[in-house]
């Protein structure tokens, strides 16, 4: 290995410092104090100049073996970001121009006892730009991202993150660097490349076999026989087959039939089943060159994206089966988790997939501006049970299709899809986000008589190459050329859809800021939402870490330089205004505060109606629409600290929203909405199977932590993995029966139980704007705080109703049992599950309380 420590030098030499290897320069620069935190206030703009030179790292190693008794000897990256030009001794081995590929070097002639090896980067701003120039054919929009992104043009350009140069919630960091393993490989005779491993299920014979894939690279001249041995021990299965690898670069595959009297577990999504994995052994014993064994974990599972017809609506379906069984994909999208990949540890994908799991979220959708993530990202969802939607790395954008282009993007999905093929968590691969509808809603202006060509490079790239190259080398998943499409639809229409937006077919992205978001009605009964949400500003503690006491106000500079989509900050207020009062603190960062709150509280609100709406739509057809199949939020995660649509802030802190997403992903879930003054609460089940269970409907005064009065139905019986009514009466009878209540003054709760313990979390439905509301009365929150083993009870007390009652225990690293939520009792207890040690004192310290009634 290469890893470990190499010298970096700016274009002129001016600058030159030690740097790690997996890496990037500016974290390099920070590492070595010649710059400040990347991410503090105006420091993605100020450090534009790093990415704009052309920088190069070199080491010398020492062989570490006697060159002579190899056939080949490969230098090998595993990743470059992303223009270089690699030199070993002084010869040029190569170029590299893509950071999603894997480059490998052939040095046997060229490798000496001790050697130089140099990779000379070339700015990845002045490369797009120029390919850009050398276009000639057609432009290729857009040329730059708008302004309010601060960020740099042409990224379509280049295979690098797409949203490295800036996207409506990140910065523009343009990185250069090795940022991933580097290598050297010595073999004889032959060398193992790729190791895959891929379930099937006969039906006919109903019998699980594994298609087990290996590409090797052969040296000898001609072709070597011999075994190789598939075992796993725990299905008491084992295969020896006899093979014979050809001169150069092959493959062989081999179907190991799982013995049928052993007791197999599938793989299942979070909350449907375990994720049991099985040890396998594959020993390749060949005649020359040495034994290999390779260990790998296998999991099966099946999928099927079902696109048919369903009666009483136009259209097709579009939802998937995992193991035979429906499966309504609860999740979010997936960005990157920082514009420095190299501060990416697993530590920080656990906790990140560890949260969404602990939401009850079954899947992610890894969206195709960021990056392929890194083999533990994928190691983790596997373990996790965390479906994955794969995009291809393709966003919001058109892209050339000239040779050098293509050819480049073909090994790209070849080497992505190899590595990435045996992970049951993928359960589909996406062509590349948004790309379909741009050029159905002609975001680019294009001119009628030029849309052709347009349209010609599209199926050239998504079908002609990358979908054909994904059919070949994976048959085990399904594959949609966009998000949103219409998918089979799409495909008839020649790939390019009428309107890829539209609720019959395929998946739907949804955004709207002007319309009122606790409203049902202005979302679409879609067959499934892969893209929705709305923006909130991040916690003030995380926000603090990287600006100064002149930057906390709603209107600073600061608020509006961190704030990338054009109006953001004025659409929360208007979103904010409609149901709650605004801060009119004259203390200014109180005021900030505030609003910081209530984004929080706005966002997880919104975003929980839609979500309810999404999955109350799963059983019913209304007006040829419905059985949506798919709540997808967009988004889960930061790349830094700033407003956007994320439920979780850069480090990892729970936002509201999050709290919310546990609760309204929950697997038993009562949902209420309002139609023509008629209030329909469902039963919403993920459950396998059917449970009678009562529903309590309470309904409290404002100004009264006594109930006003009480319902309980019992004998409910909520079918499983469906949404079915199980109540309706009309907001004038209900009002009417508890005692002087009006919407104004009064508030519904309701929730399931079951027996053995089971119950759904508690749901509220407001029949008013809280700004409306009557009888409110400021409360006097406290709390207490106690330990118990590894984690902390706060034991909360109120002496009035208090909606949306929030703990925020600063940058102490942890998330809370439930947050957000609406407290109609006197007591109510909290656990604080800390991620990394603290104490009692540290978090009563640090504990700040608040509910709507603490914004003045």
């Amino acid at each position: 290995s290469l890893r470990g420590s190499w010298q970096l030098r700016s274009g002129n030499g001016s600058v030159s410092l030690r740097a790690e290897v997996p890496g990037c320069v500016h974290t390099a620069l920070l590492c070595q104090g010649l710059i400040q935190d990347p991410y503090y206030r105006f420091n993605d703009v100020m450090y534009r100049w790093i990415s704009l030179d052309n920088w190069t790292y070199s080491r010398t190693f020492k062989t570490p073996f006697d060159i002579r008794k190899w056939q080949k000897v490969n230098l090998v990256f595993e990743g470059v970001d992303t223009v270089a030009q690699i030199l070993l001794n002084n010869v040029t081995l190569g170029r590299t121009d893509n950071m999603f590929n894997r480059y490998s070097f052939d040095i046997s002639s060229v490798i000496q006892e001790v050697n130089c090896v140099e990779v000379r980067f070339l700015s990845a701003v002045s490369y797009a730009a120029e390919q850009s120039r050398c276009h000639k054919a057609h432009s290729i929009p857009p040329a730059c991202p708008p302004p309010v992104q601060k960020g740099e043009c042409h990224v379509n350009f280049i295979r690098k993150e797409q949203c490295s140069f800036s996207w409506d919630w990140g910065p523009s960091f343009p990185t250069q660097g090795i940022w991933k393993d580097v290598r050297i490989e010595a073999y004889n005779h032959y060398h193992l490349i790729y190791f895959s491993v891929t379930p099937l299920f006969e039906n006919s014979a109903q019998q699980w076999c594994l298609e087990v894939e290996s590409i090797f690279d052969v040296v000898s001249s001609k072709p070597i026989a011999g075994l190789v041995t598939v075992n796993i021990p725990k299905l008491q299965t084992q295969q020896t087959f006899s093979v014979k690898l050809q001169p150069g670069e092959g493959s062989i595959v081999l179907l190991v039939n799982i013995n049928k009297s052993a007791a197999l577990e599938a793989w299942w999504p979070n909350g449907h089943g375990k994720q049991t994995g099985y040890n396998m052994t594959t020993t390749f014993m060949m005649e020359a060159g040495c034994q290999i064994e390779k260990f790998s974990k296998v999991y099966f599972r099946t999928v099927e994206l079902i696109q048919e017809p369903i009666p009483g609506s136009p259209g097709l379906s579009f939802y998937f089966r995992i193991n035979g069984r429906p499966i309504f994909i609860k999740g979010s999208n997936w960005i990157p988790a920082d514009s420095f990949q190299d501060r990416v540890t697993s530590d920080t994908l656990r906790l990140l997939l560890k949260s969404a799991a602990d939401a009850n979220m079954n899947a992610l959708r890894v969206w195709g501006g960021g990056v392929y993530e890194q083999d533990e990202f994928y190691d983790i969802c596997d373990e996790m049970g965390i479906m994955i939607w794969q995009d291809f790395m393709f966003a919001c954008a058109l892209y050339p299709t000239n040779r050098n282009f293509l050819e480049s993007v073909r090994a790209e999905v070849s080497h992505q899809v190899r590595r990435l093929k045996s992970h049951p968590s993928i359960i589909l691969w996406s062509g590349n986000n948004e790309n379909e509808a741009a050029i159905a809603s002609n975001w680019f202006s294009i001119p009628y008589p030029d849309i052709g060509v347009y349209i010609k490079d599209y199926v050239t790239l998504y079908v002609k190459n990358i979908r054909e190259i994904v059919l070949r080398e994976d048959k085990s998943r399904p594959f949609v050329t966009s998000s949103p499409t219409n998918g089979l639809e799409s495909v008839k229409e020649g790939w390019l859809s009428h309107n890829p937006y539209d609720t019959h077919y395929g998946d739907t992205h949804f955004y709207d800021y002007s319309n009122d978001c606790w409203n049902w009605t202005m979302y679409p009964k879609t067959r499934f939402a892969s893209e929705y949400g709305f923006q909130s500003w991040p916690s003030f503690s995380t926000i603090e870490k990287v600006s100064s006491p002149e930057d906390w106000s709603y209107t600073s500079n600061f608020s509006l330089h961190r704030q990338h989509h054009e109006g953001g900050n004025i659409q929360m207020l208007q979103e904010i205004g409609r149901h709650f009062k605004l801060p009119q603190s004259p203390d200014p960062v109180k005021q900030f505060k505030d609003m910081i709150y209530l984004t929080q509280v706005m966002q997880a609100q919104c975003i929980k109606t839609e979500t309810e709406f999404y999955r109350f739509s799963q059983s019913e057809i209304i007006n040829g629409e419905g059985h949506t199949m798919g709540a997808l939020y967009w988004q889960l995660n930061d790349i830094w600290q700033a407003p956007s649509w994320a439920s979780l802030e850069y480090g990892g802190k729970w936002k509201l929203l999050h709290y919310f997403a546990q609760n309204f992903f929950a697997p038993l879930l009562p949902v209420a909405y309002e139609d023509k003054g008629m209030l329909h609460i469902y039963g919403v089940s993920d459950l396998h199977e059917d449970h009678k269970v009562t529903l309590r409907v309470t309904v409290h005064a404002w100004s009264s932590l006594e109930p006003v009065c009480t319902l309980a139905k019992e004998g409910v019986t909520v079918k499983a993995q469906s949404a079915v009514p199980i109540y309706k009466e009309s907001i004038c009878d209900l009002l009417g029966r508890c005692r002087n209540c009006t919407r104004e003054s009064c508030v519904i709760t309701f929730c399931l139980v079951g027996e053995d313990g089971l119950q759904s979390p508690r749901n509220h439905y407001f029949l008013s704007s809280l700004k409306d509301a009557v009888g409110l009365e400021k409360t006097q929150l406290s709390a207490s705080v106690s330990q118990q083993d590894d984690i902390y009870i706060f034991v909360l007390q109120t002496t009035a109703v208090a909606p949306f009652v929030t703990l925020d225990v600063g940058s102490i690293k942890g998330r809370f049992s439930d947050n957000g939520f609406l407290m109609t009792e006197k007591k109510k207890t909290v656990v604080f599950y800390p991620w990394e040690p603290t104490t009692v004192e540290e978090l009563e310290s640090s504990l700040i309380l608040t509910s709507l009634l603490d914004v003045v």
